[in-house]
Formats: C-alpha cells, sequence, structure tokens
C-alpha cells in the first residue's frame, strides 16, 4: 500500500483504539467513580449500560447515515462530538451529567464506527488489500481494549476524571489527521430520493428497546422483559413494514439475502456474547472470590491482547491459505475449547493454570474477529457499505450486552439472588454460558466453510445478491 493509503489507515485505527481504550477504562474506574460521586448500585450500572443503548442503538442508523450523507463527513463531525462529551464526563458533579455525558459518547460512537469501516471497505480494493486493512483494523480495536485496561487503572490511581480527559487528547490528535489525511468524499447524490425518517425511528427505537430489555433483564421480573421485548419486536414489524413499501429504504430487506451476511453477523453476535459474558466472570472470581486488585487483574487479562500482534500479521496468510470461512471456524473452535478449559476452575487457581485459557482466547480472536468483519461486507455493494458495517458493529454490542445479561442471570441464579456471595460452583455454572455461546457460533460458521470458495480469500462471499462495485484504491 501507498504511503496515503497508511496514513488514511492509521487515522481510521486510531478511531477504532479511541473506542476500545474508553470503554476499557471506564469498566476499570467504576468503583472510583461511585466512591466520590456516591452513586447508587443502579446509577453505577447505568454508567455503562447508557453508553451500550446509545451505541447499540443507534448504530443501524449510523451506518446507513454514512451511505447517505458522506462517510468522511459523518466521520469527522461524529468524532467531534465524541472529543466534547468524553471531556464533559470527566467534569460531572452528579451521577445524571455522567449518564449523559456516556450515552451521547455512545451514539457519536455509533455513527463513527461504521463510517470508519466503510471508509476502508470503499477506499481498499476488495481482496488481499482489504483484508489486510482490515485485520490491521480489528487487531487495534483489540489492542485498544487491552491495553486500556491496564492504563485505566494506571489514570485512576491519578484520579478517574482522566478516564475521560485521557480520550480527548487523543481525539484531537486522530481528528486533525484525519482532516489532513483522509480524502474529501463528494456527498452523495440522491435526486429526490427522501430520507427514510420513519424506518430510522422505528428501527432505532426497537433496538434500544431490545438493548434495554437485555441489560435489564437480571435486575427486573420476567413479565417485565417480555413485555419490553414484545414492544421491541412489535417496533421492528413497522420497521419492515415500513421498507417494504419505502422507495429509498434505510435496509434493503434483500440484503439479508446474503448468506454470508447473516451468517456473519450471527457469528458476531455469539462471538461476542461469549467473550463479553467470559470476561466478567473471571473479572468478578478474581476480584471477589479471590480478592486480587483491580490492577492485578487488568495485567492477568492484558494477554488476551495478543491478537493486536497476530491479527495483522498472521491472520492474512491463513486468510490467504485457507479462506475466510475455514480461519473464522477455526477462531470459534478455540474460543470454545478456551472457555471449556475454564471450567475446571479452581478456588486457588495460579495465573499459570488460568494462562492457557487466555492465551488461547487471545489467539481466538485474532482468528475471528478480523475474518468476520471481512465476511460481514464482502461482496456489497459501495452504496450499501456503511449500512453493512452498521449491522455488523450493532450484532457485535447487542451480543455484548446479551452475554453479559446472561452471563449475570444465570450467576444470580445459581447464588440465589445474591451475586455478591457467588462461590466456585455458582461461576462453573456461569463459565457455561460463554462456552454455549461460542459452540453456537462454531456451528453457524461450519455452513460458511462448506460454501467458501477455495483458498486465497479473494472471491466473493458466498450467498451475495449483486457483486459489489469496485472499490477504488487509495493512492
Amino acid at each position: 500500500m501507498s504511503g496515503r493509503a497508511w496514513g488514511v489507515l492509521f487515522v481510521l485505527c486510531g478511531a477504532i483504539f479511541l473506542e476500545g481504550i474508553d470503554v476499557a477504562m471506564l469498566n476499570v474506574a467504576l468503583p472510583s467513580i461511585r466512591e466520590d460521586l456516591g452513586l447508587s448500585t443502579s446509577t453505577l450500572q447505568w454508567v455503562m449500560s447508557s453508553y451500550v443503548l446509545g451505541y447499540g442503538g443507534f448504530m443501524l442508523f449510523g451506518g446507513r447515515a454514512a451511505d447517505l450523507f458522506g462517510r468522511r463527513q459523518m466521520f469527522v463531525f461524529w468524532l467531534t462530538v465524541f472529543l466534547l462529551f468524553s471531556g464533559l464526563g470527566g467534569f460531572a458533579t452528579e451521577g445524571w451529567m455522567l449518564l449523559v455525558a456516556r450515552f451521547v459518547t455512545g451514539v457519536a460512537a455509533a455513527f463513527m464506527a461504521p463510517a470508519g469501516l466503510s471508509i476502508i471497505t470503499t477506499s481498499f480494493e476488495e481482496g488481499a488489500q482489504r483484508n489486510k486493512a482490515l485485520l490491521v483494523y480489528s487487531g487495534t480495536a483489540a489492542g485498544g481494549f487491552s491495553i486500556g485496561l491496564v492504563v485505566g487503572g494506571l489514570l485512576t490511581a491519578v484520579s478517574w476524571r482522566w478516564v475521560f480527559f485521557a480520550p480527548v487528547v487523543l481525539s484531537a490528535i486522530i481528528l486533525i489527521s484525519a482532516l489532513a489525511l483522509i480524502p474529501k468524499s463528494e456527498k452523495p447524490q440522491r435526486g429526490d430520493e427522501p430520507v427514510d425518517l420513519g424506518g430510522a425511528l422505528s428501527v432505532t427505537a426497537g433496538i434500544l428497546l431490545l438493548v434495554f430489555a437485555v441489560e435489564r433483564a437480571p435486575h427486573v421480573s420476567g413479565l417485565w422483559t417480555v413485555g419490553t421485548v414484545a414492544a421491541s419486536l412489535l417496533l421492528f414489524l413497522v420497521f419492515v413494514s415500513i421498507e417494504r413499501k419505502s422507495r429509498s429504504p434505510l435496509v434493503r430487506l434483500s440484503l439479508f439475502r446474503n448468506g454470508a451476511l447473516v451468517r456473519s453477523n450471527l457469528s458476531a453476535l455469539l462471538f461476542s456474547g461469549g467473550f463479553f459474558g467470559f470476561q466478567f466472570i473471571v473479572v468478578l472470581y478474581l476480584q471477589e472470590l479471590r480478592d486480587w486488585s483491580t490492577l492485578q487483574t487488568s495485567l492477568a487479562m492484558i494477554v488476551i491482547g495478543i491478537d493486536a500482534i497476530l491479527s495483522p500479521t498472521v491472520t492474512p496468510k491463513l486468510v490467504e491459505k485457507f479462506g475466510n470461512g475455514k480461519v473464522i471456524f477455526g477462531g470459534l473452535l478455540l474460543a470454545s475449547l478456551a472457555y471449556a478449559l475454564f471450567l475446571r476452575l479452581g478456588a486457588d487457581w495460579t495465573y499459570l493454570a488460568m494462562l492457557p485459557s487466555l492465551v488461547i482466547l487471545g489467539m481466538a480472536f485474532s482468528l475471528a474477529y478480523g475474518p468476520l468483519t471481512i465476511a460481514g461486507t464482502e461482496g456489497i455493494a459501495e452504496e450499501e457499505q456503511g449500512v453493512a458495517g452498521g449491522l455488523l458493529y450493532t450484532s457485535f454490542q447487542f451480543g455484548a450486552a446479551l452475554g453479559l445479561s446472561a452471563a449475570t442471570g444465570v450467576l444470580v441464579a445459581a447464588t440465589d439472588g445474591n451475586q455478591a456471595a457467588a462461590g466456585l460452583d455458582a461461576y462453573r455454572t456461569a463459565l457455561i454460558v460463554p462456552l454455549a455461546f461460542a459452540a453456537v457460533a462454531a456451528l453457524i460458521s461450519l455452513f460458511g466453510v462448506r460454501k467458501q470458495a477455495p483458498a486465497g480469500g479473494d472471491a466473493p462471499a458466498a450467498g451475495a445478491t449483486e457483486a459489489a462495485e469496485p472499490a477504488a484504491a487509495v493512492h
């Protein structure tokens, strides 16, 4: 790739690194935030949930907005919003101020992430060049999350407010670089086609309600959850009805005839759910049952970040040799193995006993995350790359919420409603959740292995309904 191409990729990797490090640092800082602001447990939970709601709820709309209003324009504008509201979170003196700041930051990320991904998928020629760019991109995302766990612990030792101020500095650097390096893109010509506002409102409201229901499921009655999910499904039916009649739909429903897109989104949802459920259980086990400090826990988990090294170096060679589908299947099998090995969890496990599972999980991430991104956007027409990216990120985000909720629910049920009193058996029971998620994801991905083209990774995704238009390479 040319120097200009690497420059564009550097900026976009910086943005996805920013998102990863932002979430990870906040995870570590939550206890200090509660102590300083005097927040209740429910309010503290919403510090994380408000970001998830904004991110997951607006992701699909954000992806389509990139297609409709210009990818560079959306990326730069929402990066600026991200910068401003991350800084405002650092000045919060009340819980509600923090919740508003996190929700808007999540909305900004929901528009920024698919815009950045679609810049890659439309700027790099489909095949080896785009695959390499996407694998570097996914490795950077994983690196941001892993590094954020440690950096968050160090910054929190000074003041939890630096967990919000540090992303402002990084955002400013990325913003200046984006203005200088990302080529200007003309606003897409839509003619007299109206914006599908009804579709945008109905699907966003539906996703918001569904994420909200999943997030709250472990803490409310089953009847409340069922009612909220039913309301969400009703909104999705309204969305489908609108899309069928719209001259310019937010999401072309025939897009879901693309078998590779459907498989990659389902696998991404389950893979993400398994990982976040596993991380949640392991952190509780180390801090509450083993009495490890926040920094000790962060350092223990950072080995999963090995995928930041493997994704851009080893994975491209494997994709080229074996094909995307086989690499994804192998990654999901490794994830299942990692979770299965952890089922032997002991009350006095040494770190060396945990290490094989954590290393294998890092390897699984390197084989699954980037290739799933490739599969979810390959063979999609250029004018729909934004919505394809939005669908994929929605799957990842909703999967995270679903995995956390399921793991929490099982852990609470295994301790008769008293999560704080969780014992070894309860943690082992809860660990079945990520194992089940990963195993089902592997089963789904197996269908892709049977349909993929011979090794090389450059063939269009199986099941694509129309060939992608040639992407203009960045020079």
